[in-house]
C-alpha cells in the first residue's frame, strides 16, 4: 500500500498452456500468489467459519516473508521483469527460503531456548547472516537502495559505536520477534495484505468507473469542474489503494487530459492529481499501511485511527479543492457543460452497489469487530455484490477473480519486504538504545523549543520519505525522533500523526517527488513546475500537522465545542490560505491582499481567541475592498471538453 508498488511495470499473468521456461515461472508465480492470499483468507475467518485463526507469531509472520520473498525473487528478477529469473535468481530464491524453513523446522527449539543467554549454534548463525543479506537484496529489489542502507549504517552503528556482540545482534535480529520478525511484519502479515486485497478486489469490479463518474456528476459542472473531479475520485479511489502513485497512475489517465482541455496548465494539472492521490493514505476509512502500524505501536484500535485522522484529512482535501477553485476563477476555467457528464442517479443505479463492501468494512469496524475481519467481510463481498447488477456483472468471472489476488499478493511485496527490513532498523535501536540517544540529539538541537523540534522532524521525514515508502519512513521516526516530541509535551497521538504526515508528503516534495514524477509524465509537464505545482497546492497538508500538535482538537481529542469551533476557523483559514497563495477570493487578488489574505489564514489556524479576532478582522479588510469588482472578476469563461469515458 506504499508508493512503490506502482513504480515498476510488471507484466499481467497470462492463463495459457505453456510450456516454455518463462511460460512455467508465470505459472509458479500464479500459484504462489494466489496461495498467498487464500493462506491470509484462511487465517483471519474465524474456525466457526472454517479458518484456523492467527497462528502464533513466528508461524504467520515467516510464512508471509516466506511468500514475499519467493515471490521478490521470481518477479523482480535481476536481468529485468521481462526475462525469465537467472541461476542466479534461483540460488537467491532458494537462500532467502532456507532461514524461514530452518526456523519452521526446528520450531521447538526456536520457542524454548532462552534468547540472549543460550548461545547460537553454527546454523543459527549461518541462517541469520543469510536472511538479514537476502532481506536487504530482495528490498533493493523492490524499493530501491535507501532502506538496505540505512539498515546497514545501524547495523554498523550497533556492531561498531555500541560495540554489541554479533552473536547478540543475531540473535535479536533472527531468533526473536523484536527483529526482522517483529511488530511491522506482523502488521504487514494481518492488516496490509488483506486491506491491499480489499483494494485489488475492488479495482477488479469497476470501483474506479464508479468513482470517476460519481466525482463528474457531482463536480465536473463547477468552476475547474476536471479539477475538483481529480480531487474527488482521487480521495476516494485512495481509501482502497493507498498508494500516492498507483492512484496517479489509475485516476490520472482520465482526469489530466480533461484537465488540460478545459484551459488549466499541463504542471497545474499535474500537481492536482499528484496531491489528491498522496492524500488517500490519510483519508478514512481505509488509510495508508502505515496507519496500521500507528495503530500497533500506541495499543488503539484502527477505528480511533480514523477518528484521529479525520479531521486533518478533511483540511487537506479543502485545501487541495479551494486551490482547484481559486485557480479555475482566477483564469476564468468553467466546468464542462451538464449534457455531457454522466447523471448522478443513473451512476448510482448502475454501480451505486458497489460502495457496499466499503459500507461494509466501516460497519462490521464499528461493531467492535477487528479490522483484518472488516477488511476480509468487504472483500469476500466485493464480487457477489458486482453481480448484483448487469452493468457490473461482466467483471465477475473466475479468471478477474484469480488476477486480483494476483495482484493483490505482488501489491503487498513492497510492504512486506519494506516491513521485514525496517525491522532490523528495530532490533538495533531496541537492542542498542539508539532511541535515546536521537531523542536526547533532537533536545539538543532545538534547546526545547517545540517548534524547532518540530520542524526537524518535518524535515527528517520527508527526507527519509524520499528514499523509502511512507511506512518505513514513518517506523523508521517512531524509533528516532517521535519520543523527543512527546518529551516536548506534544501528546501522543499527535505525535505519531505528525510523524506519518510528513512520512507521506515527500511523495509531493521535490526533489525526489514520486507522486509527481508519475503525474508529470502523464501530463508531459516540466517536472519542477509540476513540483513547485503541488507544493503550492498541498500547502495546507504541510501546515495541518502543525496545527494539530498545537491544538489536539483537531485530532477530536478534547471537548466538543472546542473541536467543532477549531475545525471551522482551520476550514476558514485553510480556505483563505489556498486563496492568498493562487491570487483569487472574490476577484483577482492585488499583491497586498495576497499577502493580507495568507496572514489571515495563519492567525485562524493558530489556536488562540487573539489571532482569531486579528484573522476575522484581517479577512473582512479583503472582502470589503474585493466586494465591488466581484462581479467582473473572472476573464471569459471557456469549456471544450468532453469527459472520457475510462470503462
Amino acid at each position: 500500500m506504499d508508493k512503490t508498488q506502482a513504480e515498476i511495470s510488471i507484466p499481467k499473468p497470462e492463463f495459457r498452456f505453456d510450456l516454455s521456461h518463462a511460460g512455467i515461472i508465470r505459472l509458479v508465480t500464479a500459484v504462489i500468489a494466489v496461495s498467498m492470499a487464500l493462506y491470509h483468507i484462511w487465517v483471519i475467518l474465524p474456525p466457526a467459519l472454517g479458518g484456523q485463526g492467527t497462528p502464533e507469531a513466528i508461524i504467520f509472520r515467516g510464512t508471509h516473508l516466506l511468500f514475499a520473498l519467493a515471490l521478490t525473487f521470481l518477479i523482480y528478477r535481476r536481468a529485468g521483469t521481462n526475462a525469465a529469473p537467472s541461476l542466479l535468481d534461483y540460488v537467491l530464491l532458494i537462500l532467502a527460503v532456507a532461514p524461514v524453513s530452518y526456523l519452521f523446522w526446528n520450531y521447538d527449539y526456536i520457542v524454548n531456548r532462552i534468547y540472549y543467554v543460550d548461545d547460537l549454534t553454527l546454523a543459527d548463525k549461518a541462517m541469520a547472516v543469510l536472511l538479514v543479506v537476502l532481506i536487504m537484496e530482495a528490498t533493493r529489489r523492490l524499493i530501491g537502495w535507501a532502506l538496505p542502507i540505512t539498515a546497514i549504517v545501524f547495523l554498523c552503528y550497533a556492531l561498531f559505536f555500541a560495540k554489541v556482540e554479533p552473536e547478540r545482534l543475531l540473535d535479536q535480529l533472527f531468533m526473536t520477534t523484536e527483529g526482522i520478525f517483529g511488530a511491522p511484519l506482523g502488521i504487514s502479515a494481518a492488516y496490509v495484505m488483506i486491506f491491499v486485497l480489499f483494494g485489488s478486489f475492488m479495482e477488479r469490479t469497476g470501483t474506479g468507473q464508479l468513482f470517476m463518474d460519481f466525482a463528474l456528476s457531482l463536480t465536473g459542472h463547477t468552476a475547474g469542474g476536471p479539477g475538483k473531479v481529480s480531487v474527488v475520485s482521487s480521495s476516494l479511489f485512495g481509501t482502497i489503494s493507498g498508494s500516492a502513485v498507483a492512484n496517479v497512475m489509475v485516476d490520472g489517465p482520465i482526469s489530466i487530459p480533461l484537465m488540460k482541455r478545459t484551459g488549466f496548465k499541463p504542471h497545474f494539472a499535474a500537481g492536482v492529481e499528484a496531491v489528491a492521490s498522496t492524500g488517500g493514505q490519510i483519508m478514512p476509512p481505509i488509510m495508508g499501511a502505515a496507519a496500521f502500524v500507528m495503530a500497533e505501536f500506541l495499543s488503539v484500535s484502527y477505528g480511533q485511527i480514523i477518528i484521529w485522522a479525520l479531521i486533518p484529512a478533511i483540511l487537506y482535501y479543502v485545501a487541495c479543492f479551494a486551490a482547484v477553485h481559486f485557480e479555475a476563477k482566477r483564469h476564468g476555467i468553467m466546468g464542462v457543460p451538464r449534457s455531457e457528464l454522466p447523471v448522478l442517479s443513473t451512476t448510482l443505479r448502475e454501480r451505486g452497489h458497489l460502495f457496499i463492501p466499503v459500507a461494509t468494512i466501516l460497519v462490521v469496524l464499528y461493531s467492535g469487530y477487528s479490522a483484518p475481519l472488516a477488511a476480509l467481510a468487504g472483500t469476500l463481498l466485493c464480487f457477489p455484490v458486482a453481480a448484483l447488477r448487469a452493468s457490473t456483472r461482466v467483471n465477475v468471472r473466475l479468471p478477474i477473480i484469480i488476477d486480483a489476488m494476483i495482484d493483490g499478493a505482488r501489491n503487498a511485496l513492497a510492504v512486506a519486504l519494506a516491513c521485514a527490513c525496517a525491522g532490523i532498523v528495530i532490533g538495533v535501536v531496541a537492542l542498542t538504545g539508539a532511541g535515546i540517544v536521537f531523542t536526547q540529539a533532537v533536545l539538543g538541537l532545538a534547546q526545547n523549543y517545540l517548534l524547532l523540534a518540530l520542524l526537524l522532524t518535518a524535515v527528517a521525514g520527508i527526507v527519509l520519505g524520499m528514499g523509502m515508502p511512507t511506512t518505513p519512513a514513518y517506523i523508521v521516526m517512531t524509533s528516532l525522533l517521535v519520543p523527543a516530541l512527546i518529551k516536548l509535551g506534544v501528546v501522543t497521538p499527535a505525535a505519531h500523526m505528525f510523524a506519518f504526515y510528513f512520512a507521506i508528503l515527500s511523495a509531493i516534495t521535490p526533489p525526489v517527488a514520486l507522486a509527481v514524477y508519475a503525474a508529470a509524465g502523464l501530463a508531459k509537464a516540466d517536472l519542477w513546475a509540476s513540483g513547485w505545482a503541488a507544493v503550492k497546492i498541498g500547502a495546507a497538508g504541510f501546515i495541518v500537522p502543525f496545527m494539530f500538535v498545537y491544538e489536539p482538537a483537531l485530532l477530536m481529542i478534547g471537548d466538543w465545542p472546542t473541536i467543532i469551533w477549531r475545525f471551522i476557523l482551520s476550514t476558514v483559514g485553510i480556505g483563505l490560505l489556498a486563496a492568498g497563495l493562487h491570487g483569487y477570493l472574490l476577484r483577482r487578488a492585488t499583491l497586498w491582499e495576497r499577502a493580507v489574505l495568507i496572514a489571515t489564514a495563519f492567525c485562524l489556524v493558530k489556536p488562540d481567541w487573539v489571532t482569531d479576532l486579528i484573522g476575522l478582522a484581517l479577512v473582512l479588510i479583503v472582502v470589503a475592498a474585493q466586494w465591488p469588482g466581484r462581479d467582473r472578476a473572472a476573464l471569459p469563461a471557456r469549456s471544450d471538453a468532453t469527459p472520457p469515458n475510462p470503462a
